[in-house]
């Protein structure tokens, strides 16, 4: 009975290791589908003439799309990732102000 309690006091030691370096490599791995979904949520709202009908979503979205590839080339991850997640959702607004004002909308 001694062993048991040693053996999976280190197993327990061993999972919550592993868990600490897989969130570490998620946080330090380059926010590649954030980039890509900022990016195609912008064309998609061009797309839908946001340049026209929402040109300050459009505009906001565009910066911190650029912010987030100056980051990402400064190698500062997270805040790539979180500035490629708000281009994405301001370009969401971008479309959305499109539709709207477009007429497109389904009320």
């Amino acid at each position: 009975m001694h062993h048991i309690i040693p053996r999976a006091k280190i197993y327990l030691q061993i999972l919550v290791l592993t868990a600490i370096c897989g969130l570490a490599a998620c946080e330090t791995a380059p926010p590649v589908q954030e980039m890509s979904d900022a990016r195609q949520a912008i064309a998609v709202a061009r797309e839908a003439g946001a340049a026209d009908l929402a040109a300050f979503h459009l505009r906001a979205a565009e910066k911190y799309l650029a912010s987030a590839e100056q980051k990402l080339g400064e190698r500062a991850y997270n805040q790539a990732r979180r500035d490629a997640k708000q281009a994405k959702m301001k370009a969401l607004d971008a479309l959305r102000a499109s539709a709207h004002k477009s007429g497109d909308v389904d009320n």
